[in-house]
């Protein structure tokens, strides 16, 4: 047997093809690195700088309330009516017809947004009746008060013959009814329908699912809406000059023109008198602490009862 030739078993081998090099690859995948944590970095720093910027608007807003107006607070100040410049008046009776007027408007609009927000959620069908109701709602939402002031004026004050606390009241409740019913709708769409079917495979009709499943699973979402509405009302000062007006004495009768407190800043602060500048701005501390009272309160009540952790 002859040796092969090394050579000869050289040239028969083909060729391999050439590699090209791998780094190319991990270059490009780490430039999209690099840019991609360039890019996240960028928007973090973006949205702290953003939250840094709103938490100081607030709390710089709720310090100069708490300078300007804290220097009016006085017994006086709770147990007096408004009175002339210079005789040491209060805001008791702003404070009683805002109480009066805000509290019977968010008792009568809880229940009926709610209700309406259920409607919508667990009922619709799609219906004409169903669109038209989200399609009130929705354009509620975002009507300036004012118009609402003049709608009430219109069909409440003016076959009347006089202002009252009760179409402040009536003006209120318009106001709040819209956002209650966007939030139970929303809250009531984000409950998981496994919840929904396992309480119906108990047995349970469907008034007790709404009741003990869906409303209690979306308490915490409702409360805000509610708190959302309450605090939206609360400072409320156009539909008030149409419906309610304002009183100088003291009345507590929803029949008769009624005080509340943003209709008394409006009127005081662009008053040239300091004392009833000062009184303006005690009124405005007044119904910031009052909506921040609530707020906390509502949170520490759901969080005690497990609703919000």
């Amino acid at each position: 047997m002859s040796a092969q030739n090394p050579t000869s078993t050289q040239a028969m081998t083909p060729a391999s093809p050439p590699v090209a090099p791998a780094t190319g690859g991990w270059q490009r995948g780490g430039a999209q690195a690099i840019r991609r944590r360039i890019t996240d970095r960028a928007v973090g720093v973006a949205c702290i700088v953003a939250t840094v910027v709103v938490v100081y608007l607030l709390f710089s807003i709720l310090w100069t309330l708490i300078v300007r107006g804290g220097a009016g607070l006085s017994l006086p100040t709770f147990t007096h009516s408004t009175a002339a410049p210079g005789t040491g008046g209060g805001l008791a009776n702003a404070i009683v017809g805002s109480l009066e007027q805000t509290g019977l408007a968010a008792l009568i609009g809880t229940p009926l947004g709610m209700m309406a927000g259920v409607y919508l959620s667990e009922f619709s069908c799609d219906g004409r009746i169903v669109s038209l109701v989200r399609f009130v709602s929705d354009m509620m939402l975002s009507v300036p008060s004012i118009l609402v002031g003049l709608f009430v004026y219109l069909i409440f004050v003016e076959p009347a013959g006089h202002f009252s606390g009760w179409a402040g009241m009536f003006a209120l409740t318009i106001l709040f009814i819209p956002v209650v019913v966007r939030t139970t709708e929303d809250m009531l769409r984000l409950v998981p329908r496994a919840m929904r079917e396992a309480a119906y495979a108990l047995g349970a009709p469907s008034w007790r699912v709404i009741l003990s499943v869906c409303l209690r699973a979306a308490r915490g979402g409702i409360m805000t809406g509610v708190l959302l509405a309450l605090a939206r009302i609360s400072g409320e000062t156009a539909p008030l000059l149409f419906t309610s007006l304002g009183n100088l004495n003291w009345s507590t009768s929803l029949n008769a023109p009624m005080a509340s407190l943003p209709v008394t800043i409006y009127q005081y602060a662009g008053s040239a008198y300091d004392d009833w500048v000062q009184m303006a701005w005690t009124g405005a501390l007044l119904i910031t602490a009052a909506v921040l009272a609530t707020s906390i309160l509502a949170r520490w009540w759901l969080l005690r009862n497990g609703s919000v952790k």
